[in-house]
């Protein structure tokens, strides 16, 4: 038989002859023969499979991410690849792209500006997470409202606990989430009157062990202050480690407040104040929207999500934790 006629069986694209059809039925039961996907992607030039690329898998953020992501491309019907970066795409090493995936999620510090052009001349679908995207390449974003949650944390800070010297630890160099932090922490102590000190400001890189590192260094500069913004939850957990070697008291000696509300954040000693950041959520809306783009159909440039105020022990509030809206209205941006 031609190839052609056993296509027309195999994928039913038109009308055989049911003794021809019943012939190709038996030879395929005779050989075992099961179609090949990847021959079959060839010829439709789709992979059914989405990519999400990362800098690494590590903390407590990228889990509740990863089960959005997941989640979202199992009831989309496809497959998904993840691939850690670790600097490999710097150095041309690209595993995940147009040959094997239908569009790519992408995360921070995994993909050079370069690329994102690249992919971006070629009209590949992708979306971005926490980042806006270089100039003239207008892909899709999805982040979560950064600043006005800052804000929040410290309007609490100076109109509850009446603290004034408040430190903030910023994250990764460049990254578009401690930048909107940093924004929001600046705004709303302008907004409250207190001067802004450089020196309470240093770098913790969303990681428990630089923050530990930045607490020490205050104090031996002899840094006077009285509350801490770690800049995310795990930030917070290793300043309150270097509080406590020092014989600082959390919160009474010191308030301290994270962001994102990843998992332990209610288990730490004493449970954490801060922003709680829907991050399984903006995974599911990233798939969502790429999948709009594979398809070709009207994708909004920016999806903003609401973050919310957790209100526990560290910052100096009493037992029972309390939740807080941050009265942000979530917002799709179509300029």
């Amino acid at each position: 038989m031609s190839p052609s006629t056993v296509s027309r069986v195999l994928n039913g694209t038109a009308i055989v002859a049911p003794g021809t059809e019943q012939r190709v039925r038996d030879a395929i039961a005779e050989l075992n023969f099961f179609p090949h996907p990847a021959a079959r992607q060839l010829v439709h030039q789709c992979t059914n499979t989405i990519g999400l690329l990362l800098p690494e898998i590590s903390g407590e953020f990228f889990p509740p991410m990863l089960r959005g992501i997941e989640a979202g491309v199992r009831e989309a019907g496809y497959d998904l690849l993840i691939h850690s970066t670790q600097d490999s795409y710097s150095h041309g090493h690209r595993p995940l792209r147009e040959h094997n995936t239908d569009g790519l999620i992408i995360f921070p510090e995994s993909v050079d500006d370069k690329e994102l052009q690249r992919l971006f001349n070629i009209g590949f679908p992708v979306v971005l997470l926490h980042q806006s995207a270089p100039e003239g390449a207008n892909y899709p974003v999805v982040t979560v409202e950064n600043k006005f949650g800052a804000e929040k944390l410290i309007n609490h800070l100076i109109e509850i606990h009446g603290r004034r010297r408040i430190c903030f630890l910023q994250g990764p160099e460049g990254h578009e989430d401690s930048i909107w932090r940093e924004r929001g922490y600046r705004e709303a102590l302008e907004a409250h009157g207190l001067p802004f000190h450089p020196e309470l400001v240093a770098y913790g890189g969303f990681d428990d062990q630089e923050s530990y590192q930045a607490i020490q260094q205050w104090f031996l500069e002899g840094v006077e202050f009285d509350a801490v913004f770690a800049g995310d939850d795990d930030a917070a957990t290793g300043v309150i480690a270097a509080l406590r070697q020092a014989g600082r008291r959390v919160p009474e000696d010191v308030s301290v407040v994270g962001f994102d509300d990843v998992p332990f954040s209610r288990f730490v000693s004493p449970p954490l104040t801060t922003i709680r950041s829907p991050i399984e959520q903006v995974g599911r809306e990233a798939v969502r929207l790429l999948v709009k783009c594979i398809h070709e159909e009207h994708c909004n440039p920016e999806i903003l999500l609401p973050t919310e105020l957790v209100i526990r022990q560290s910052c100096g509030c009493d037992a029972e934790p309390a939740r807080m809206q941050t009265n942000f209205i979530p917002r799709l941006i179509a300029e």
